[in-house]
C-alpha cells in the first residue's frame, strides 16, 4: 500500500488523486465563472518545471481571453472538428453507442468554445521535422500535462484538443505565432461544475506492463529467476473493423480455435451444459509433442455477453491456467484482447519442471512463447473470418 507521505515528504495520496482524476472536461466547464489569470500563470510556472531536452526552456504559452480572438478560435475549431462532432452527436444520440457520451461532451465544447473563460495554446520554439532530435514534442507534452494536472488540483478543468491544428496557418496568423514555433494543442480552461471526478476504468498495470519482453506478464514478482508461482502469462491484442457482437460470436464458440492451433484439437460441452454461460463447463482435448495427449475440464468463470468470455482449467478453486477474451469498443473499431495466465494450480507443465527444476525459467518462457504463437494464430483466424463474412 502506498504510504501517505513519501520519503521526499510529499503527500502521495493528494498527488495520486490529482494524477488519476485529471479528466478531459468539456461538458462540465463553468462558462460563467471568471478564471483569475494569476491561477493560470501559477500553473504555467509549475508546468515549466517539467523535464526538457537539453535543459532548454523553449516552451511558449499563449493565454487567450479576448472575446474576439476566442470567437475566431471557435470558428476555426468548428471547421476542423466541431461540425463533425456535432453531426456525430446528433446521429448517435439515444442509441447507446459507446461513443455517445464522448461525442455529446465534444460537441458541447465545440458549440461553446467562445464562452470558455480562457483558452491556452502551448507552443515550443522549433519545428518538428521527424528527425527525432530533442527539444520538441518530447520537451513539451509532459509540461502541458503538468499544466492540466496543476489546474485540476486547484479545481479547474481542461481538455486536450488538437483538431484546430489542421488550420495551422490560420492559427498562426490569428495569434501571431512565428513560423519557427510549433503549436502543440488548444487547452480550454474553466472551473468545472458538479461533483468531483473519479479514476477512469483502465487495465491494471500487471495486465499491460511487460517484463523484459513484449507481452510477457506476471501476476506477482517475478522472482529471480522467474518461477511458475509468479503466475506467468501472455496476451495478444488486435483492433478489428467489426461489430463487438460479431467478434463475440466467434470467440465464444469453444471449437472456433481448433483449426488455428497446433495444440488444441476440439472441445465438447460437459454433461448438463449446452452453451456458453457463467458456470458452464466443457472439456478440451489437446495434443503436444512434449506433453502428449490430454483432456482438461474447463470452467467458464468470466462471461459478459458481448464483452468477456473466460475460463479456468482443472480446478476452479486452484486452476492450472486461466484464459480470457475481452472485447472493447473503440473509435471506429473493436479491440479484442486474448490473455493467458498459468497457475497457481498444477497443469501439464509441472511434470516437465519437476524433471528439470534447474531449467524452470527457461521452460516457462518456452511454454509461454509456444502458447502465444497459437493464440496469435487464433486471433489471425478471427480477423480472417470477419473479413470473409464482412
Amino acid at each position: 500500500m502506498t504510504k501517505a507521505t513519501s520519503a521526499a515528504g510529499i503527500d502521495v495520496a493528494s498527488v495520486d488523486k490529482a494524477l488519476t482524476t485529471t479528466r478531459a472536461v468539456r461538458l462540465r466547464l463553468d462558462l460563467e465563472r471568471p478564471v483569475d489569470p494569476d491561477i493560470v500563470y501559477d500553473c504555467i510556472d509549475i508546468a515549466e518545471q517539467a523535464p526538457t531536452g537539453g535543459n532548454q526552456g523553449s516552451r511558449r504559452w499563449i493565454i487567450v481571453t479576448d472575446p474576439r480572438i476566442k470567437t475566431k478560435l471557435a470558428e476555426l475549431y468548428m471547421q476542423t472538428g466541431g461540425e463533425f462532432m456535432i453531426g456525430a452527436r446528433d446521429k448517435i444520440a439515444g442509441t447507446g453507442h459507446p461513443q455517445e457520451r464522448v461525442m455529446t461532451s465534444a460537441a458541447h465544447l465545440a458549440e461553446h468554445l467562445a464562452q470558455v473563460p480562457a483558452i491556452v495554446i502551448p507552443t515550443i520554439m522549433g519545428r518538428h521535422d521527424g528527425s527525432g532530435r530533442p527539444g520538441l514534442f518530447d520537451s513539451v507534452v509532459q509540461s502541458v500535462w503538468s499544466f492540466c494536472v496543476a489546474l485540476r488540483a486547484r479545481g479547474l478543468g481542461t481538455a486536450w484538443t488538437t483538431a484546430i491544428l489542421d488550420k495551422d496557418a490560420e492559427l498562426r496568423e490569428l495569434l501571431g505565432v512565428p513560423d519557427g514555433n510549433t503549436q502543440i494543442a488548444m487547452i480550454p480552461v474553466a472551473w468545472y461544475t458538479g461533483d468531483d471526478f473519479r479514476p477512469a476504468p483502465r487495465y491494471p498495470a500487471r495486465d499491460i506492463a511487460f517484463v523484459d519482453r513484449y507481452a510477457h506478464t506476471w501476476e506477482s514478482g517475478p522472482s529471480d529467476p522467474p518461477c511458475l508461482a509468479d503466475g506467468p502469462g501472455t496476451v495478444v491484442e488486435v483492433d478489428l473493423a467489426a461489430k463487438p457482437d460479431d467478434v463475440f460470436a466467434l470467440i465464444s464458440d469453444i471449437n472456433f480455435g481448433a483449426p488455428f492451433s497446433e495444440e488444441f484439437v476440439k472441445a465438447r460441452w460437459a454433461d448438463g451444459f449446452d452453451g456458453p454461460a457463467l458456470g458452464a463447463e466443457f472439456v478440451g482435448s489437446n495434443v503436444n509433442t512434449t506433453m502428449g495427449e490430454w483432456d482438461v475440464r474447463c470452467y467458464i468463470d468470466r462471461y459478459v455477453e458481448g464483452k468477456e468470455f473466460g475460463w479456468c482449467t482443472s480446478d476452479p478453486e486452484n486452476p492450472g491456467a486461466r484464459w480470457l477474451f475481452q472485447i472493447e469498443p473503440i473509435a471506429g473499431a473493436t479491440r479484442l484482447r486474448y490473455s493467458l495466465r498459468l497457475g497457481p494450480g498444477p497443469s501439464g507443465i509441472n511434470s516437465v519442471i519437476s524433471a528439470m527444476p534447474e531449467k524452470e525459467s527457461r521452460i516457462l518462457f518456452g511454454r509461454i512463447n509456444q502458447l502465444r504463437e497459437n493464440m496469435q494464430n487464433l486471433i489471425d483466424g478471427v480477423e480472417e473470418a470477419l473479413q470473409t463474412t464482412g
